[in-house]
């Protein structure tokens, strides 16, 4: 029992641990994005960040949906005691990932111009997008190490090379912006348009991720060297008769990814269409190019930002219930199935609703504190209060596609994307034409968006583990103590504000806020004994908790 016990919460530490690097890798992020913002300007922002969304759009294409598949696939196999099989499934993949991502390499380079300005409205991020082209092809070879290594059920090297990625795309991006931005100033003097500055500065920004998956696959290799050893000794322990051959490994990962592919394409898409409908309509009703251009790089190189920084525990809890979902259901264990989305789902609600809230209360302090906004800092502060809802919808949202995924029902979350796409876009067009609502609009179609895909993948997983989730651990004690938390860090902030500057004052209000909840948690009974003692230095919090009568 106690191994099954260990077994049953692996996943919850290789979470944890992904989790962990990825909010690093985030913060890294957020840290470098706010020089890069400011080199920039808003209108930069607007053309790094559409050349990343189409980049992101193929990588789902290419390889995004490699790590997730060669786990599941590796994980079956190994399970099964056929290593052997398992290996062929990696070499097929990276095979497959030469081929698919010189392809849509090559492609990307020659079309981004009509990509950019017949889909997306902003011809000059093209530049950005030529630029990212190679790095569609050498991360799909990184993809299937990253896998190789999750079927192994241990995400420390994805969780490495995400952090050494991420450090080295922040030191790249800044310096290649800068010098490619005064180069771009270089040419708007003689070809006179002032947006060729901001535009080649998204350019030499967008080289960091080239230089940052090129460290990431170096390093994939040497962590792959070193554990072969250990590999081939597996290898040859393999005794089991049964030997697949290389097409039907083939077919298998074919079957495999294309579900998910077109689950994920459809998933993200939103982002894109959002893009290129608010776009069309502002455009349609008299905005200029630098106007709904400053307004969606607020929305992106801000707040979505920010927001992928509580959304990183959903990304990463999910490729790591994978590869365990999969033993269960391998193991015809429906029951530890069943207590591993649970669990997945209440760790992930317990982080994201009191972040999603906390973000909402001090939308504005927090623009003020990271980005120091010269202005639109009123737009910013609303955005950051109206997608609150929209970060835990789509962190749940996640969570959920990647259970299903996890227990074999690949088809069913390209369907409900699909579903919840089609009612997306007709609400979003609604939204801007009829209620010209602006970037609000595309905020309350996401929400709507998350929504429906939450709904219906729930009702998938209760159909296929005959599983209804528990309520008032995982989301109404955290939501009641979230708004708490709220109207504390709210009341902080303005108190220390009225003496003390916007960093000090939001700094201390974000420390009352996690005293606040994990006080209110308790207090409301959110979290049990048990859980807070597995916690770090968890016995000496129980104490605590003890001496101010919260607990018995």
């Amino acid at each position: 029992m106690k191994n099954k016990g260990k077994s049953s919460r692996n996943f919850l530490v290789q979470g944890t641990i992904l989790a962990a690097a990825s909010i690093i890798a985030k913060i890294i992020g957020l840290i470098y994005r706010i020089p890069l913002t400011n080199i920039l300007g808003d209108e930069g922002n607007s053309y790094y960040s559409t050349a990343n969304e189409i980049y992101s759009i193929i990588l789902m294409v290419s390889s995004f949906s490699l790590p997730l598949a060669v786990s599941k696939l590796m994980s079956e196999r190994i399970h099964r005691g056929e290593i052997r099989n398992a290996n062929r499934v990696f070499l097929c993949a990276v095979r497959f990932a030469v081929v698919t991502g010189a392809v849509l390499s090559v492609l990307t380079y020659l079309l981004a111009g009509l990509l950019t300005k017949y889909v997306m409205n902003f011809e000059l991020a093209k530049y950005g997008l030529r630029v990212l082209a190679p790095a569609i092809f050498i991360f799909a070879i990184v993809g299937t190490f990253r896998g190789f290594f999750q079927g192994h059920s241990t995400m420390v090297p994805t969780a490495v090379s995400q952090v050494i990625e991420q450090v080295v795309n922040a030191v790249v991006s800044l310096v290649c912006a800068g010098i490619m931005f005064r180069y771009g100033q270089k040419l708007a003097g003689i070809e006179g348009n002032d947006l060729l500055g901001p535009a080649w500065g998204a350019a030499g920004a967008t080289f960091g991720t080239v230089a940052s998956v090129t460290i990431a696959l170096i390093f994939m290799m040497a962590v792959y060297t070193v554990y072969h050893k250990k590999f081939a000794r597996q290898l040859r322990s393999d005794h089991s008769d049964r030997r697949e051959s290389s097409a039907r490994i083939y077919r298998i990962l074919l079957m495999t990814i294309l579900p998910i592919v077109l689950s994920t394409l459809i998933y993200n898409m939103s982002n894109i269409v959002d893009q290129g409908i608010f776009n069309a309509i502002l455009k349609g009703q008299g905005y200029t190019e630098k106007q709904y251009a400053t307004i969606w790089g607020i929305y992106v190189g801000k707040f979505r930002v920010l927001m992928n920084v509580p959304l990183s525990l959903a990304s990463c809890l999910g490729p790591a219930i994978v590869p365990s979902l999969t033993a269960a259901i391998t193991n015809h264990n429906r029951k530890e199935a069943a207590g591993k989305v649970a669990s997945s789902i209440r760790y992930t609600m317990l982080l994201t609703i009191p972040c999603a809230m906390g973000m909402a209360a001090l939308g504005g302090p927090i623009i003020s504190l990271l980005f120091h906004p010269a202005s639109g800092l009123p737009l910013s502060s609303g955005i950051m209060q109206a997608g609150a809802l929209m970060i835990i919808l789509y962190a749940l949202s996640t969570l959920t596609t990647a259970i299903l995924q996890g227990l074999g029902r690949l088809r069913e979350p390209l369907i409900h994307c699909a579903v919840a796409l089609a009612l997306h876009i007709v609400c979003l067009f609604i939204l801007l034409r009829y209620f010209n609502l602006n970037i609000y609009g595309v905020i309350y179609a996401n929400i709507f968006f998350a929504f429906i895909v939450c709904v219906l993948n729930a009702l998938s997983i209760k159909r296929h583990l005959s599983y209804r989730q528990e309520m008032y651990h995982t989301f109404i004690a955290p939501g009641l103590v979230s708004i708490i938390m709220a109207f504390a860090v709210y009341g902080v902030y303005s108190l220390f504000h009225l003496f003390a500057g916007n960093t000090l004052s939001t700094i201390l209000a974000i420390l009352a806020g996690v005293v606040v909840y994990g006080v209110g948690l308790v207090a409301f009974h959110g979290i049990t004994i048990e859980e807070i003692g597995r916690l770090p230095k968890g016995h000496a919090m129980i104490k605590i908790f003890r001496k101010l009568g919260l607990i018995r």
